[in-house]
């Protein structure tokens, strides 16, 4: 079993309750302040998972650094109140950091749904292995 320290669970709150303003920001019409409120909590929750060391070398990857332009660039634009554009800038930024994460999360979720015809049909874009 994985033990997880008092300051990995402090970042857990605040990276969910990051997400939770940033959600809520969009559902109000791309409220500013939350959405900003939301950006600035993901971000000290990332810090405090996996320290601030490993969130700068993860950010600053010679590979992920036009990801890390865009997302980072996205959340100056929602601090200095453009949302709409900030939001649009920082997802586009967030599937460049994390596209090499999502097929390993569909194939977890996928192998905790365990549909079989479903399980085939989804994991074939992304199987090396294909039947």
């Amino acid at each position: 079993m994985v033990s997880i320290t008092e300051t990995q669970k402090i970042g857990v709150g605040l990276t969910g309750f990051g997400l939770f303003c940033l959600l809520f920001g969009v559902l109000l019409y791309f409220d500013s302040v939350l959405l900003a409120f939301g950006n600035v909590l993901f971000l000290a929750g990332l810090a405090f998972i996996i320290g601030p060391r490993r969130t700068a070398g993860f950010f600053f990857q010679r590979q992920k650094l036009r990801g890390s332009t865009f997302f980072l660039g996205g959340v100056a634009l929602v601090l200095f109140r453009w949302p709409i554009i900030g939001m649009a800038v920082e997802s586009y930024g967030f599937l460049l950091l994390f596209r090499s994460f999502f097929p390993v999360a569909f194939g977890f979720i996928l192998s905790l749904v365990n549909i079989p015809y479903l399980n085939v049909e989804v994991a074939l874009p992304w199987s090396e292995e294909r039947e």
